[in-house]
């Protein structure tokens, strides 16, 4: 038996930080949805556990053990073994075609899509809540990657509430093909544990009123983001445009699929070397 799962690109249309915790983590409110381009994972029943990485972004995942694919299956296998039965071996095939450490969940969608993936597979019965506990052990935007639907995510990533947003059908996303990593971007906040930030999101229905809180930090880090913004900020289509998560991929959001392919061959003609594409929001 063969299962494959698309693990669909997380754009955080909303990332404000409310403020750093007593235990360390950073206090979020996001508004996430789901941009069509995916890696794909598939998953087979195998002698041991191995994982095969192609794609146009193989080459910047580690090969040993460390993916997060390989870690998703370590834990639901602990979960298995709570509950009586060890998790038989797969082997994992991982197209990636998303670009790695990006801010576009592609390593918390592929763990996501893991999840889904091995549950079918072996139709395995989990709760809601524990499947939401495993998850957020891997990592704090797997939660919302598990569902692959427009959400507001609050608390650390754990509080998730499906929502309807009236979003435009197209998005571009650019990434300059230079990773941003998330722990130092947050490091670089420079917020003491229990101190406040910033203010939540006051409509989840005004795009134009939502921000990017880690875009400054992300931007002293990796300048070329403000090039990318600019240049998203640039075309006359338009509607808005900033850094997805920790970056250094931002997107802009635009009336139709068409409008937002006429400005990305614009931007891909201007800047060969970058990743951009055109897709459709869900």
């Amino acid at each position: 038996m063969l299962v494959s799962e698309q693990a669909h690109a997380k754009i955080n249309l909303a990332l404000h930080i409310i403020g750093r915790r007593a235990d360390g983590y950073h206090e979020l409110d996001s508004i996430v949805a789901f941009a069509g381009v995916a890696d794909v994972l598939t998953i087979v029943p195998a002698d041991a556990v191995s994982l095969d990485v192609t794609g146009p972004f193989a080459g910047d995942l580690p090969r040993d053990g460390t993916n997060i694919v390989l870690s998703a299956w370590r834990l639901l296998d602990g979960y298995s073994r709570q509950q009586g039965a060890a998790l038989a071996p797969v082997k994992f095939s991982l197209e990636k075609n998303l670009p790695v450490a990006s801010g576009i969940g592609g390593g918390s969608a592929d763990a996501a899509a893991a999840l889904r993936g091995l549950i079918r597979l072996f139709d395995i019965s989990i709760s809601e809540r524990d499947l939401g506990e495993l998850a957020l052990q891997l990592g704090a935007d797997v939660p919302v990657c598990l569902l692959q639907k427009s959400s507001r995510m609050r608390g650390i990533g754990e509080i998730i509430e499906p929502i309807e947003i009236d979003l435009p059908e197209g998005i571009v996303l650019v990434n300059p093909r230079i990773p941003a990593s998330t722990s130092k971007v947050f490091e670089s906040l420079n917020l003491q544990c229990g101190q406040s930030f910033g203010a939540g999101i006051g409509n989840v229905h005004d795009v134009e009123s939502w921000r990017n809180d880690l875009t400054a930090p992300a931007v002293a880090l990796v300048p070329e983001i403000a090039d990318a913004v600019g240049s998203l900020i640039f075309q006359s289509e338009t509607i808005c445009s900033r850094m997805s998560g920790s970056g250094a991929t931002c997107f802009g959001l635009f009336e139709s699929l068409e409008k937002a392919q006429i400005a990305a061959g614009a931007i891909a003609e201007k800047h060969p070397h970058w990743w951009v594409t055109a897709t459709t929001l869900h």
